[in-house]
């Protein structure tokens, strides 16, 4: 028997303190394994877990933020269940209106209020691209949250407006403003945007969007 012995331990090749080592080794191992299976893994409660968006400064209509968009400092988004509900009128907002609006800094809303005031006030909301600085997808992500009103654009009385207050208009050029200004003197009046286009005062592609601007009235 003790040869026995003798040849096993001549086998490995442990000495005593190996041995010792070996074994405290092997009692670590059991005790964390056995551990897995009495003590109960904590399970999470979804009711535990905080409601993030319970607070909201901005309501969105139903829309999907894109992926990447960055919302800054407390600004939070909350999506509305009213389809066509808008948040800002940029005709009558502030600029601290304006940068609740993502991707839109104190910079873009300076902007946007001073070329409203050139304007005279925006009739569609899609005049917000020619905003300098202001990106596409920045419209794009704004669209819906924004809305105008054509109703409120500060008409030019196109039958009494002198040089410099047609000059204004950031759609006139100044041969185009002295072209209505030479029609008008030897015509009396001007009747309809048409009436320019056909006389090639303004041209076409422009007769839209300035028409939102001219008062023809007598």
């Amino acid at each position: 028997m003790n040869s026995s012995l003798k040849s096993l331990k001549n086998w490995f090749g442990y000495t005593r303190r190996e041995r010792r080592a070996t074994f405290i080794l092997l009692a670590i191992i059991l005790i964390f394994t056995g551990a897995r299976y009495i003590i109960p893994q904590q399970s999470i409660v979804t009711e535990e877990i905080p409601e993030v968006f319970n607070q909201t400064d901005i309501a969105v209509p139903d829309m999907e933020i894109p992926r990447g968009t960055l919302l800054t400092g407390n600004q939070r988004v909350r999506v509305s269940r009213q389809p066509g509900k808008t948040i800002v009128d940029i005709n009558k907002c502030d600029s601290a209106d304006l940068e609740r609006l993502p991707g839109i800094g104190p910079v873009l809303s300076a902007r946007i209020i001073k070329y409203r005031n050139l304007l005279g006030g925006f009739a569609v909301k899609e005049q917000l691209k020619e905003v300098y600085g202001l990106p596409e997808e920045t419209f794009i992500l704004i669209a819906p949250m924004v809305s105008a009103d054509s109703a409120d654009v500060r008409r030019i009385i196109i039958n009494k407006a002198d040089f410099k207050e047609l000059i204004r208009l950031p759609y006139l050029e100044r041969y185009e403003v002295n072209g209505i200004l030479k029609y008008r003197e030897l015509q009396g009046t001007v009747s309809n945007i048409k009436e320019l286009v056909d006389n090639k005062i303004i041209p076409g592609d422009k007769a839209g969007k300035i028409n939102f601007y001219f008062d023809f009235s007598k």
